[in-house]
């Protein structure tokens, strides 16, 4: 006998941009979800499709606008598009206008009001939502998460920076802290979902303050929830690492021994031009206090080339203060003018030539990498703990992740991804690394815990 009840609406969700986006796609799912929608990891023939964004770089949001319009041939007659995160907000009703056929722009701020505004758009209404909310942090919403194994924790909102390239004070407000007792309550219930390791996320996320706790206490209490056996945080910013915060890295055991620490350029004037608000004295300084504290540590980072004004001794600056440093890797970025930030009202002259961009660009890669590579050559045959995260691309090995952050390819059946493995490292191709287990450490899932649930599809992040 046929269930006389109708299906449920369909959603999907396409996510571009870093792991908050990530975070806040898992949390449109959950308020649809509970508003009686039903995900599907495509979009053909989805009832909504929403794209998630980001802003960050003028080519993130050129390829969304190219993508806006390649999602045409996945509709219904009656499908209802919608564009969401960093650009909605960036760009607001004029992206009504460059895309006839999305029907809601919505900010970060505006989730909760997604399942009203689906229901105005099937009625033929198009909408912007992109007012901040300094209260919203979403607590009574329970996010559907795409990781099998690990969960995104936001714990802090917008800025309070103002570094002079940066768009993300104008997409995700000022800075603002969820109550430690809530990010505490969500990490249990994360335990509860069968998961062990979680990220704790924020754009400085080391300033997080919610009135009486700050960053290092809340390691000490998301550490010490039972059944945590990883947690990791990003991004923070150098000049927030105060001694408590280092303290508390190096003393709670589930801190993973990995930070990325966003440098932007070795130069001290290019940093002032920057607004990054401290020194390249500064920088070094905050290296060798963490190295000194935590035996091992790995270190990232985000560098960009081309910055206006940007002399070759900058340049050479930069250089060199990734030589002192030794960055385990680093995510390099030519400059992209973001429209609305101060380094696009610096002086024409400034411009730094592409040809001249793209030559720098290449010596840093070279020079990141070769020393990523040296580093990695002198770890093989190591043994490290690696927790299985998923099957990787060419679906012959498993992707893994070491403690220190270090990608290692194993060769082992995809029953085993959630568990921990003890790994020796036998090989590596400069960037990731391959290994053999040698033992099996524990399964990602606590005593009574349930197991992982089958991740959504996370496109493009």
């Amino acid at each position: 006998m046929s269930d006389p009840r109708p299906a449920p609406p369909t959603v999907y969700i396409e996510t571009y941009g870093c792991q908050m986006n990530v975070a806040d796609s898992e949390r449109m799912y959950g308020t649809l979800v509970a508003h009686g929608y039903a995900p599907v990891d495509a979009p053909d023939g989805a009832d909504v499709i929403l794209v998630n964004t980001c802003a960050i770089r003028e080519n993130a949001e050129t390829r969304v606008i190219g993508r806006l319009g390649e999602l045409r041939r996945f509709m219904k007659p009656d499908t209802v598009v919608g564009v969401t995160g960093c650009m909605a907000q960036r760009l607001g009703p004029r992206l009504l206008d460059q895309a006839r056929h999305v029907s809601l722009v919505v900010g970060p701020d505006g989730y909760r009001a997604l399942p009203a505004l689906l229901d105005g758009a099937r009625r033929g209404e198009r909408f912007s939502a992109t007012d901040f909310d300094l209260e919203e942090h979403y607590e009574d919403v329970v996010a559907r998460r795409f990781e099998g194994v690990k969960a995104w924790i936001p714990v802090q909102r917008g800025c309070n920076y103002r570094c002079t390239y940066c768009i993300v004070p104008t997409t995700r407000g000022p800075e603002r802290s969820r109550k430690l007792a809530d990010v505490v309550r969500e990490v249990e219930q994360v335990v509860r979902d069968g998961l062990t390791e979680v990220v704790l996320l924020g754009q400085t996320v080391n300033s997080y303050h919610d009135g009486t706790h700050d960053f290092a206490d809340l390691l000490r209490a998301v550490g010490a929830v039972d059944g945590i056996r990883r947690v990791r945080y990003t991004s923070p910013h150098p000049n927030d690492f105060s001694d408590r915060v280092i303290a508390a890295m190096a003393e709670v055991p589930s801190v993973c021994e990995h930070v990325h620490l966003p440098m932007q350029s070795g130069s001290t004037g290019m940093l002032k031009r920057m607004l990054r608000r401290y020194t390249r004295e500064d920088y070094l300084a905050c290296v060798e206090r963490l190295r000194a504290a935590i035996p091992g540590l790995a270190l990232t980072t985000d560098i960009i080339v081309g910055f206006p004004g940007e002399t070759d001794e900058e340049f050479e600056d930069t250089l060199s203060l990734c030589r002192a440093v030794r960055f385990d890797d680093a995510f390099m970025f030519k400059f992209s003018p973001r429209e609305g930030t101060p380094a696009t009202r610096m002086p024409a002259e400034w411009t730094v030539p592409d040809e001249v961009v793209a030559a720098r660009f290449d010596r840093l890669v070279a020079t990141v990498r070769g020393m990523a590579r040296e580093g990695n050559l002198a770890r093989l045959g190591d043994v490290t703990e690696v927790l299985v995260e998923k099957v990787a691309r060419d679906g012959a090995l498993l992707q893994a992740r070491s403690r220190d952050f270090k990608t290692v390819m194993v060769p082992a059946d995809a029953a085993r991804i959630g568990e921990y493995l003890s790994v020796r490292l036998t090989g590596t191709t400069g960037a990731t690394f391959t290994g053999l287990p040698v033992d099996t450490v524990a399964t990602a899932a606590p005593s009574g815990g349930s197991p992982p649930r089958a991740p959504l599809p996370v496109a493009a992040i």
